[in-house]
């Protein structure tokens, strides 16, 4: 994140990896349709672009995505287990509702994408650009998102156990409703963030981040002469 912030150690919680063989097969152009409740297991899929896609509960289990273009494709309540994607574009890709576990996204985009009321679960988001994507309702257990962009985003009423904010943008994000009790957030930019007194009861901040939330107190803070 460009240098702007300290590093710090992170939360210490542990994070399960994806479980993917060594050998997978190859897809280089991937031009089947989905269909509902479609399976696909044991592949690598590489250099292409999936597009035009819109199917309900979708099943992604042992896949690597590199360099994964996803364009105007819907995978409501998907089921998406044990999978990489590394260097892909998923912006505006609907996926709410959908179960992801053990799942690490490197270097990706997710701008205005709709992760509504999904379940996270033993997720890494490292590097990735998630500007105006909507987490709205949804559950998130041992999460990190590492230099991360999530200025804009939507994470109101979610629910955080065990999640890790380390050096990412939260610059403007809403996050009304959602408890942040225990949640670091001292290595972010946490302007304009949107959230309650209450939702930031026991969060760990920096204290020029305290400054910043004073605001909530409807306290004016005076610079000394």
């Amino acid at each position: 994140m460009r240098g702007l912030y300290m590093k710090k150690a992170e939360k210490n919680f542990k994070i399960l990896s994806p479980r993917i063989p060594r050998e997978l097969a190859l897809i280089e152009n991937l031009e089947e349709q989905f269909e509902d409740e479609d399976q696909l297991c044991g592949k690598l899929i590489s250099n292409c672009m999936i597009e035009d896609q819109r199917s309900e509960k979708v099943n992604f289990k042992q896949i690597i995505f590199r360099n994964v273009t996803f364009k105007n494709v819907v995978f409501s309540r998907a089921d998406i287990e044990d999978v990489k994607f590394e260097n892909c574009d998923l912006s505006n890709m609907d996926l709410s509702g959908s179960i992801i576990h053990r799942v690490e996204l490197e270097n990706c985009k997710i701008v205005g994408s709709d992760l509504s009321d999904a379940s996270f679960q033993n997720v890494v988001m490292n590097k990735c650009n998630g500007r105006y994507a909507n987490f709205r309702f949804s559950h998130c257990k041992r999460v990190r998102f590492k230099e991360s962009l999530l200025s804009f985003a939507d994470f109101q009423c979610s629910e955080f156990t065990d999640v890790s904010l380390v050096n990412t943008d939260l610059r403007e994000c809403q996050m009304s409703g959602t408890k942040l009790k225990g949640i670091d957030m001292s290595t972010c930019d946490i302007d304009g963030i949107g959230v309650r007194i209450e939702d930031v009861k026991g969060a760990i901040i920096s204290p020029l981040q305290a400054v910043s939330l004073a605001r909530l107190l409807g306290v004016v803070i005076k610079d000394e002469l």
